[in-house]
């Protein structure tokens, strides 16, 4: 199976939004049924996460007294683009907390 393609943004106190991705390998074929449910099951409200807390890229600068801290996932997906650790690892900070 190809990697998996986790993709999220940070939408500040106006609304303007930055988006960003991280490709995990998949070493383990696990399938996007699996992984979807896994992460959606740790999201505040199922749409909200903090990128520290999840070992993710912070995609905020510069923030206003307005503006929240949270990012919101926006989907995953399957892709050949090449991965940097396993969905495995990052499925486990879950299983860890």
């Amino acid at each position: 199976m190809p990697n998996i393609r986790f993709n999220y943004l940070y939408r500040d106190g106006g609304n303007y939004k930055i988006f960003g991705n991280i490709v995990f390998k998949n070493h383990l074929n696990l399938p996007l049924q699996y992984i979807q449910p896994q992460i959606v099951s740790n999201l505040i409200d199922e749409t909200w996460f903090y990128a520290e807390k999840w070992k993710l890229p912070i995609l905020y600068c510069n923030l206003s007294i307005d503006d929240p801290t949270w990012h919101e996932f926006e989907s995953i997906e399957y892709t050949k683009a090449k991965g940097t650790t396993d969905i495995s690892e990052f499925l486990q900070l879950f299983a860890d907390a």
